[in-house]
């Protein structure tokens, strides 16, 4: 049996079918807010906590206090095996994507975050497709990364809704939708948040997960 990466929540295991898998790219897609970040930091903890090294590039920010609540008292010696990087700029993020791998050399690393991949492409849209084409190359690195090393990656993406067909999806377009092989779009309802499978490799699409943020993590809401 393939090993996967627990998330940090049994039910949200259940939705990716078992947990995080080696060797592709999850993809969280969404509006600001609506606990993609938290997915992420809940993943690293879990890896964390198996003994593994976790590389987390954050284009945001990254909140060490969110950390802290959700590693409690363990967040000190967690944190000796969080490799962060902080990118400024587009350019500077495919650069830190490319030093990723001298971690991944030098540690035993079972997780690669990258939150956000596009947040960052995004202020660099007015070079049309050189951007494009620079988003691509970023994550074909990732997931060469993930595939040399077998460890599974997780990426966070905003939306883009199109004017045409009003369809909402993943920045990135195609090439980015492409190379995820596992899509979950998180939306906000309300208070709550509900997890949306829009792409599987051998679950079908549409299966749902509520659930509400909570100080150490997230705690899931049964459906009425």
């Amino acid at each position: 049996m393939e090993y996967k990466l627990n998330s940090g929540n049994s039910d949200l295991d259940r939705l990716l079918g078992g947990g995080y898998e080696p060797r592709i790219i999850t993809q969280y897609f969404g509006e600001p807010a609506g606990g993609k970040s938290t997915l992420c930091q809940i993943a690293a903890v879990s890896c964390l906590r198996s003994g593994k090294a976790v590389v987390y590039i954050d284009t945001e920010g990254f909140s060490t206090e969110r950390f802290r609540q959700i590693a409690g008292d363990e967040t000190d010696a967690l944190a000796e095996n969080l490799f962060l990087f902080e990118p400024l700029d587009f350019e500077e993020q495919g650069l830190m994507i490319g030093n990723t791998e001298q971690v991944l050399k030098s540690k035993e690393s079972g997780l690669v975050v990258m939150d956000s991949a596009t947040a960052l492409y995004r202020t660099d849209l007015e070079r049309g497709q050189d951007a494009l084409r620079a988003l691509t190359r970023q994550m074909v690195c990732l997931l060469g990364l993930s595939r040399k090393y077998d460890l599974p990656v997780i990426i966070t993406n905003q939306i883009y809704t199109d004017p045409g067909t009003n369809r909402v999806s993943g920045l990135g377009g195609n090439a980015l939708e492409h190379i995820s092989k596992v899509i979950v779009q998180v939306e906000k309802t309300d208070s709550q948040r509900r997890a949306r499978l829009v792409k599987h490799r051998s679950k079908p699409e549409g299966a749902v997960l509520d659930f509400v943020i909570t100080e150490d993590g997230i705690r899931t809401v049964d459906l009425p």
